[in-house]
């Protein structure tokens, strides 16, 4: 019986020993496949480097997290802004805001000033403006004026910018391995398969540095847009005028003439037909009224 149960022991320990070795085995084989996943064969381009040298670098991984960015990630938020003020001269409003702009460090990106129909003022100034001055700004032109409506928004491109500047990295690291192969070329068509490799990553990495260029200019400089106008006068637009009432009245007068005129020269194609078939409906009504002649008297007739 002891052998049996020491026989049964060395079995259980044997199969033990085996699996740990098949693990191991498959663990390692699974590093190997990993360390060499995404990495190109010397022989697409048959040059004579190194392994390490033709290896393509993989994109980088960026880890999302649910509710917002990850901890100790810069929040990357573009603001902007729209005020409206009515404001009793809007020439002189207009180059406050420019002083006003270009003492928090920022600048006009645009200015317009018109004058409408009614002879009222009326202008649409741009700022951009540090992030920072954001809000100082904001009381500064709610108080040069008096405020219509105010409305300010913040968007967040914390994870676009993220985002970019790991496929940024990822193009950097792609374009400094091919210039590697580059430097190690031989034949005049590994040259040129490398240069066609290289051109393509530095345009994506052009791509990508102007939009990172676009989102630092919107994140570091906010935007604030200003209508400004003029009060209405008392009275009305314009107030009253016996001469603007007068000119109406001419300008109403001459519009009924045309009025007219145009009904008429509408009307008569019709006023003709009407009149020919009027003749006619007389004319014949006329024909079959009229008596018929008398017979004449038979001859021999007796008096």
């Amino acid at each position: 019986m002891k052998k049996i149960i020491i026989a049964l022991l060395l079995v259980c320990c044997a199969i033990a020993a085996t699996g740990c070795t098949s693990l191991m085995g498959s663990t390692g084989t699974s590093t190997a496949s990993q360390r060499y996943y995404g990495e190109s064969d010397n022989s697409v381009y048959g040059l004579a480097v190194s392994e390490k040298a033709a290896y393509a670098p993989m994109p980088t991984v960026v880890p999302t997290y649910a509710g917002g960015s990850a901890p100790g990630i810069e929040t990357r938020i573009i603001k902007t802004a729209q005020v409206s003020l009515e404001v009793t001269d809007v020439t002189a409003s207009a180059d406050a805001l420019r002083t006003l702009a270009q003492q928090n460090g920022g600048y006009i990106s645009s200015s317009n000033v018109q004058r409408g129909y009614n002879d009222r003022l009326s202008a649409t100034v741009v700022l951009r403006i540090p992030q920072a001055a954001f809000d100082t700004v904001i009381e500064s032109v709610k108080a040069s004026g008096t405020v219509k409506s105010v409305s300010v928004q913040g968007e967040d491109v914390t994870e676009q910018y993220i985002d970019l500047t790991a496929q940024k990295t990822s193009y950097q690291n792609q374009l400094a391995q091919y210039n590697t192969i580059m430097k190690q070329a031989v034949k005049v068509e590994d040259v040129i398969a490398v240069q066609a490799q290289i051109d393509r990553v530095q345009t994506e990495l052009d791509r990508l540095e102007g939009r990172l260029r676009y989102l630092n200019s919107r994140i570091d400089l906010s935007t604030v847009t200003v209508s400004l106008q003029e009060p209405e006068p008392v009275g009305g637009d314009t107030g009253h005028s016996f001469i603007t009432a007068i000119n109406e009245g001419i300008a109403g007068f001459f519009g009924m003439i045309d009025a007219l005129i145009i009904l008429i020269f509408t009307l008569l194609p019709l006023a003709i037909i009407g009149g020919i078939v009027y003749a006619v409906w007389r004319w014949r009504k006329g024909k079959a009224g009229k008596p018929p002649a008398a017979a004449p008297a038979e001859s021999g007739e007796a008096k």
